[in-house]
């Protein structure tokens, strides 16, 4: 799926009151430093670092292998790691055992008591603080109001939803009050309709809450809807980190550059004159975003189907695949040899010729980046 802006991704994936929220300086309650692992000759982890701020939600994203599970197995304690510290509230929890770190932990299994009630569930975690029975019945009752559940105290889980036990999993993992809540891929094994519906209320209950978060997901549409800020992981190293806006917009690198919404990258050469900036690209001049890269650059030029003018300008390219989205149609297309990805309103076939311009510069990148 590719996006129009940064901003119809977060209309579509339920960002909340970004704005509203303190977004400046604020107290540092998770810093992973350094951190290495391998598994035998795999290295799965590669000197990872990162700070999450109070109340932020931060989504490593990446492609399956790249370690991302492995960080937050390293965080949470149920993997030790070769190398690195990691610190919550300021110091390191490395000696102590994950029930004693202080974190929250939801996985894609919900790994339910099933001969417990939805009730009992949740106050699992509550049962080993010594918190008396009355407050305890008030916490339960309070979150299953948080996540939607009133009522469904004397259920058990065979009784439930896929989406109503991944709940009850969010309710549990948030009763302990955790200071950090680890999640991997929880809403991976829903479908479709109902992941875009629970990333909508998972969001608005960790920004109610407060809750320092730590997402792992491989899917770019949920790290866009979730996320403060994301981390682009690759081959056991973080890529970049910023928000979903400035990684979409402005990527350091040729993959995160793809990874991140439909894009080709074509190879060319940056030059400068009296009529502002382009590329040398298959003997043609591609407008190009100014950087400040020195004339002669070798460069890729990113294009993304919202940088392509259809219709508009000299250039043909022929298309290779078409697939209806129902809205628009997506399509694979050729220009002298080089890929293109092309939206329109219009059906397309195989073979058809496309005329085509740039609506806008699009974004360089050094090839060597």
């Amino acid at each position: 799926m590719w996006f129009r802006s940064p901003p119809a991704f977060y209309a579509l994936g339920g960002r909340l009151g970004v704005e509203a929220r303190n977004m400046g300086e604020r107290e540092t309650k998770l810093e992973v430093v350094d951190l290495h692992k391998r598994f035998g000759p795999v290295v799965a982890v590669d000197g990872v670092t990162f700070a999450v701020p109070r109340g932020e939600i931060l989504v490593l994203l990446g492609p399956s292998g790249c370690g991302k599970t492995t960080v937050l197995r390293l965080i949470a304690g149920l993997e030790t790691p070769d190398r690195g510290d990691v610190r919550i509230g300021g110091r390191s929890v490395l000696a102590l055992p994950p029930e004693r770190r202080g974190v929250g932990l939801l996985f894609q299994s919900y790994a339910l008591f099933p001969h417990m009630s939805v009730a009992g569930n949740v106050a699992y975690g509550l049962r080993f603080k010594r918190i008396p029975r009355r407050e305890r019945v008030k916490r339960v009752r309070e979150l299953l109001e948080l996540v939607g559940l009133t009522g469904y105290e004397r259920r058990r889980p065979h009784e439930l939803s896929h989406g109503q036990k991944q709940r009850v999993a969010l309710a549990r993992a948030l009763a302990p009050g955790p200071e950090v809540l680890l999640l991997d891929e929880p809403l991976s094994a829903l479908d479709a309709a109902l992941r875009a519906e629970l990333r909508w209320e998972l969001r608005r209950i960790l920004v109610e809450q407060g809750i320092t978060s730590v997402y792992v997901t491989h899917d770019q549409e949920e790290g866009f809807a979730l996320a403060d800020r994301l981390a682009v992981m690759r081959a056991g190293r973080i890529e970049q980190v910023g928000s979903p806006e400035e990684l979409y917009a402005s990527p350091r690198t040729p993959f995160v550059a793809t990874f991140l919404g439909a894009a080709v990258l074509w190879p060319g050469v940056l030059r400068r004159g009296d009529g502002g900036t382009w590329v040398e690209v298959g003997g043609v001049r591609v407008p190009a975003e100014d950087r400040g890269l020195p004339d002669g650059s070798l460069v890729h030029v990113l294009l993304r189907p919202e940088d392509i003018a259809v219709g508009e300008g000299e250039l043909e390219a022929e298309a290779e695949r078409a697939e209806f989205r129902g809205d628009r149609w997506e399509v694979r297309a050729r220009f002298r040899g080089l890929p293109l990805v092309i939206s329109t309103r219009r059906r397309v076939r195989p073979g058809d010729v496309i005329r085509f311009g740039f609506a806008r510069p699009p974004v360089v990148l050094r090839r060597d980046a």
